[in-house]
């Protein structure tokens, strides 16, 4: 069975930083594409930013890049989301998703698995 389960959500003031990961069980990590998608209240799920299997190439959502970095760690079946300067518009669940292909971009029905998500609310 196949698990996806996130961690490092949380509240944090704005201007501030978070580290989400995610860590992969029951698929050989490797071989799968990661991304991290994220649903604001009362919005759709967006995409934020996506790594390939080896985890050389990064995509990031426009909006995100600059602010944002994935890193995939196969050897610890690991995929991270560090996000900097943190604004109360990024408040949102963020869920992150594995593809079986060797690259997954912004398109939601490439991602065969996805974890329950992590919340991260930006308040002061």
């Amino acid at each position: 069975q196949v698990r996806l389960v996130e961690s490092g959500g949380g509240l944090v003031l704005p201007g501030g930083s978070l580290r989400l990961s995610c860590v992969g069980s029951g698929l050989i990590f490797r071989e799968y594409a990661m991304g991290w998608w994220r649903q604001r209240p009362g919005k759709e799920r967006e995409f934020v930013a996506s790594i390939n299997d080896r985890g050389t190439t990064p995509t990031y959502a426009d909006s995100r890049q600059g602010r944002f970095t994935i890193s995939k760690d196969n050897a610890r079946n690991t995929v991270y989301l560090q996000m900097y300067n943190l604004k109360p518009d990024d408040t949102a669940v963020y869920t992150c998703a594995a593809s079986a292909r060797y690259y997954s971009g912004p398109y939601d029905y490439e991602y065969n698995y996805w974890g329950q998500g992590t919340q991260v609310t930006v308040s002061s």
